[in-house]
């Protein structure tokens, strides 16, 4: 059992419904009067619904034990993504709409780990920095530096990041997951 004071970003429990929940912001909550809530935002693993709900800090949770494999990125079709593990070969698919945010970030033949609750593929989890390819932008101002406003970039993935005004079409960049952030140039 795990307290709702204890929940972080990232961790899944059971609801007492049986529901697989991942939290995906919490924060303590002091309102002027009344007593300290957890505010939360959370996710139904499951049905991919996204919620924001308040806990007592002292309410109970089953803690979920959530196992992870590394596993290769095959492609997606027809809403589903394909995955093989690097081991046994052994293929798992995931529903696309189940891994909305990870999509813009997965290309194919890249490594990840996907999660299991039991036997249930419930996720995929990103390394912190992935590099993609930028596939249209406007072109660079010459002189252009890094404290410049920066420009729109559309990435392999179709996920559009803000960057540097010196970076062109072609280039690898690395890219925050956590932030979907422009870190730095990968090289070309």
């Amino acid at each position: 059992m795990i307290a709702a004071s204890d929940l972080k970003a990232g961790m899944t429990f059971v609801q007492k419904d049986g529901s697989l929940i991942k939290v995906l912001e919490a924060s303590h909550h002091k309102p002027g009067k009344g007593n300290t809530v957890m505010r939360m935002k959370l996710r139904d693993v499951r049905s991919g619904t996204t919620y924001d709900t308040t806990f007592r800090p002292e309410d109970k949770f089953d803690q979920a034990i959530i196992e992870t494999r590394t596993v290769q990125f095959l492609y997606a079709m027809d809403q589903m993504a394909y995955f093989m593990d690097m081991d046994s070969y052994e293929q798992y698919e995931i529903p696309t709409e189940n891994i909305e945010d990870e999509m813009k970030f997965l290309v194919e033949n890249m490594e990840v780990k996907i999660q299991f609750y039991g036997s249930e593929v419930i996720g995929v989890q990103l390394p912190t920095t992935v590099v993609l390819h930028v596939t249209e932008t406007q072109p660079s101002i010459k002189g252009a530096t890094v404290t410049g406003s920066g420009k729109p970039a559309t990435l392999e993935t179709g996920l559009v990041v803000n960057v540097p005004d010196f970076v062109e079409e072609g280039e690898k960049l690395e890219i925050n997951t956590q932030e979907g952030a422009y870190v730095k140039r990968a090289g070309k």
